[in-house]
C-alpha cells in the first residue's frame, strides 16, 4: 500500500487507514483482531481511534492487540480527545484535554501517540488555549503530531496561523473532515485552507454513511443503519433525489470497470487532492476486506471527470457570481 506524507510533514501514513469506532461494541476482539491483521498485511499503518469510542474501550482493545498480534512499532497510533459522551459540546480546555491524552496513553499502554487530534471546535474555549494544549503535548514528548477535526475552514486557518506565527509552536499536520462524493461541501473553504496551509487531510466517511455502496438503491435494507431509528438520522440526509443520482452514476461506472461501487467511491475520495489518507470503518473483518481491494483499482481519468460533474457541489457565497470582476 502507498505510503504518504501526512501534510507538510515528516510523518509518513498509509493511504488508506483503520477506523476503529465500531471496536468494542459492534466489533468484538476476535474481529477487530481479524481487522487489524488484514490491514498491516495489506501494508496499512494509520489506526485512528478516540477515547470515546466504546468509552475508552477501542483504545484499551487496540492496545491489546498491540501486545500480541501487531508491534506498535508497525502502527501509527491516531487518537482524538476533546468530545464528551453523551454531551453536544465539546471541550477542548487544556484541563481536559491533557487530562484525556494521560488516558489514553494509559489504556494504549504507550508512552507517546503519534498524531493527537482534537475531536471538535468548541466555540466556549479560547482557540489559543486548545492550541496550547497541542505544543504542551508535544513538547512533552506524549505526542509526535498533532491535528484537528470538524474545523470549519475559516476556523482552520485562524488555528494554523497561529501555529506558524508564534514561536515554538507545533503545526498542524492534519484535519479529519467528512468527504466522499455525497459530501463534497469542504471544498469550499475547508480543504483550500488546509492545501494552502499544508495540512494533511483524513477523509472520514468515504461511502457517504454507507450509502455509496449502493445498499439503499432499492429501499433501506431491515439490518442496515437507515433502518435503526437511532443511527438512522445521519443516513438520511443522503437518501434523497440528488444522492440516488449520484449513486446510480457510481453504479453505472462500476459496472463499466467491472468492479463495485464501494470501491469505485474509495478510489475517488482516496485520490483526491490533499488528501493523505482515507479512513475505512468497518464492523467486520470481510467488510474491511472488500475495502482494501480497492488497492487493485485506479479510476481512469473519463470516469473520475463523469463523477466529478454528476457530484459537483454548488458553491454559491453569498451568491453566484460573486467572484466575478
Amino acid at each position: 500500500m502507498e505510503q504518504r506524507l501526512l501534510g507538510r510533514t515528516g510523518l509518513r501514513v498509509s493511504r488508506l487507514a483503520l477506523g476503529t469506532l465500531t471496536w468494542g461494541r459492534e466489533t468484538d476482539e476476535h474481529e477487530a483482531a481479524e481487522q487489524l491483521k488484514a490491514f498491516v498485511d495489506a501494508g496499512g499503518s494509520l489506526v485512528d481511534t478516540a477515547d470515546v469510542y466504546a468509552d475508552g474501550g477501542a483504545e484499551y482493545l487496540l492496545s491489546r492487540l498491540t501486545d500480541g498480534l501487531v508491534p506498535r512499532s508497525e502502527l501509527v497510533i491516531a487518537t482524538k480527545a476533546g468530545a464528551l459522551p453523551g454531551s453536544p459540546r465539546p471541550d477542548t480546555s487544556r484541563g481536559h484535554l491533557l487530562d484525556a491524552l494521560d488516558g489514553s496513553l494509559r489504556r494504549l499502554n504507550t508512552d507517546h501517540v503519534d498524531l493527537w487530534q482534537v475531536h471538535a471546535h468548541d466555540p466556549a474555549t479560547p482557540a489559543e488555549e486548545t492550541l496550547h494544549a497541542l505544543d504542551l503535548a508535544v513538547s512533552s514528548g506524549r505526542a509526535r503530531y498533532v491535528g484537528l477535526c470538524q474545523y470549519s475552514g475559516w476556523q482552520l486557518a485562524k488555528a494554523a496561523a497561529r501555529q506558524h506565527a508564534l514561536p515554538g509552536a507545533t503545526p498542524l499536520a492534519s484535519v479529519q473532515l467528512e468527504y466522499s462524493l455525497l459530501q463534497r461541501g469542504i471544498e469550499r473553504e475547508a480543504l483550500p485552507a488546509a492545501l494552502d496551509a499544508g495540512i494533511g487531510l483524513l477523509a472520514r466517511s468515504p461511502l457517504g454513511r454507507g450509502v455509496l455502496t449502493g445498499k439503499y438503491r432499492h429501499g433501506v435494507p431491515p439490518e442496515s443503519r437507515g433502518s435503526s431509528p437511532h443511527p438512522a438520522g445521519p443516513v438520511q440526509p443522503y437518501l434523497g433525489e440528488t444522492s440516488r443520482r449520484i449513486v446510480d452514476a457510481l453504479a453505472t461506472a462500476a459496472d463499466g470497470l467491472a468492479s463495485t461501487p464501494l470501491k469505485v467511491a474509495l478510489a475517488w475520495v482516496r485520490d483526491r487532492p490533499g488528501v493523505s489518507a482515507t479512513l475505512l470503518g468497518a464492523r467486520t473483518s470481510a467488510q474491511l476486506q472488500s475495502s482494501l481491494s480497492v488497492e487493485a483499482l485506479t479510476l481512469p481519468g473519463e470516469i473520475r471527470a463523469a463523477l466529478d460533474d454528476v457530484s459537483a457541489p454548488v458553491h454559491r457565497y453569498p451568491d453566484q457570481g460573486w467572484t466575478e470582476l
